[in-house]
C-alpha cells in the first residue's frame, strides 16, 4: 500500500510517500521531496523493491491521488508510473472514488507519525524533517513500535516470526 502526506517545516512543505507492507505493517519504502509528484512515490517504491526483491508479482494499492492517476494531459507522468510498475513486476490496485477506507492503514501510520513525532516540533529545514522521519521509521516504528494486529510484536519482529513459520521452524 502506498500513500502520501505532507510535513510542515519552516522552509515549506516536505512530501512523504510510504510503501507499507499490510502483512507486517512495516514501512518497506519511503521518500521525501519538496514537491508532490509521481517521483516521490516512485522513489519510495524503488526502495521497497530494492529491500524486498520480490520474485513474483506484487500488488501495490493506492488511492486516486493526483500523482498516480494523472489525466491524459500529464500522460508522461502516468507513463512513468506504468513503465515502472511493469519493469518491477508490480500490479497496481486503486481505490474507487470517495472510498477513503481502502487506505486506512497508511492513514493510521501517518496519524501515528504526526502524533508521536511531527506535532511535537517544527523542523527548520526539509532535510531536518527527513532525518526526523528516518529516525522515526527506521529506528523506532519498524524495529520497536508494537502493533496490536501483530500480537504486540514490532513489524520487524512479526515479519521474522512469519518467515520462521513459513519455513516450518
Amino acid at each position: 500500500m502506498t500513500d502520501i502526506t505532507y510535513i510542515r517545516t519552516q522552509e515549506g512543505f516536505a512530501y512523504l510517500a510510504v510503501v507499507l507492507d499490510l502483512y507486517s505493517r512495516r514501512i518497506v519504502g519511503w521518500s521525501m521531496q519538496s514537491r508532490q509528484t509521481v517521483d516521490v512515490v516512485l522513489q519510495a517504491l524503488l526502495m521497497a523493491v530494492w529491500r524486498r526483491k520480490p520474485k513474483s508479482t506484487v500488488l501495490i494499492h493506492s488511492d486516486q491521488g493526483s500523482q498516480l492517476s494523472a489525466p491524459r494531459s500529464l500522460r508522461s507522468t502516468s507513463m512513468d508510473w506504468a513503465s515502472f510498475l511493469r519493469a518491477h513486476n508490480l500490479e497496481h490496485s486503486m481505490s474507487r472514488r470517495r472510498n477513503c477506507h481502502d487506505n486506512a492503514v497508511a492513514e493510521s501510520f501517518f496519524n501515528l507519525l504526526k502524533r508521536e513525532r511531527i506535532r511535537r516540533r517544527t523542523d527548520k529545514t526539509r532535510e531536518e524533517a527527513r532525518q526526523d522521519v528516518f529516525d522515526y521509521i527506521e529506528m523506532f516504528y519498524n524495529p520497536k513500535r508494537k502493533h496490536v494486529r501483530n500480537g504486540m510484536l514490532s513489524s520487524v519482529g512479526f515479519g521474522r516470526q512469519g518467515k520462521l513459520t513459513q519455513k516450518g521452524v
